[in-house]
């Protein structure tokens, strides 16, 4: 039983890949538009809470309270991610209206590549400036 249950998201996943092969049913091209909607809505609401989504991601990280230095850093982190995800969004709209091709290259290879770059970059930059922050102390 455990077998299949680690079965069934890939499973799930050759059903929607077949289905959009398969079908040619125009709706299901809003599906990344459904996904990006959903992930900017989380980061972009999780900033007028107390703490914003990566601050918590942060917290459970190190585990324990942030120092005020990765407080203002995440912050101003998430709203780099909020305009990300809304750029990606706003792409993701525009190429249901586009050809299947198009779409495809954008939502199956261009965007994953783009989101990698993104935590690449960040990650390069938290380095950097977490060194900078240490050696000020």
């Amino acid at each position: 039983m455990k077998k299949l249950k680690s079965l069934l998201p890939f499973a799930g996943t050759l059903f929607i890949v077949f289905l959009f092969h398969y079908s040619k049913v125009y709706v299901l091209k809003f599906y990344p538009v459904i996904v990006n909607s959903f992930i900017f809505c989380v980061f972009f609401s999780s900033l007028f809470c107390k703490e914003t989504i990566i601050q918590k991601f942060a917290k459970k990280m190190e585990k324990g309270e942030l120092s005020e230095f990765t407080k203002i850093y995440t912050k101003r982190l998430t709203y780099v991610w909020c305009v990300f995800l809304f750029i990606n969004l706003i792409i993701s709209i525009a190429t249901v209206f586009m050809s299947d091709r198009i779409w495809a290259l954008y939502n199956a290879c261009i965007s994953y590549i783009a989101l990698g770059l993104m935590f690449g970059v960040e990650y390069i930059v938290r380095i950097i400036l977490r060194a900078k922050y240490d050696t000020k102390k």
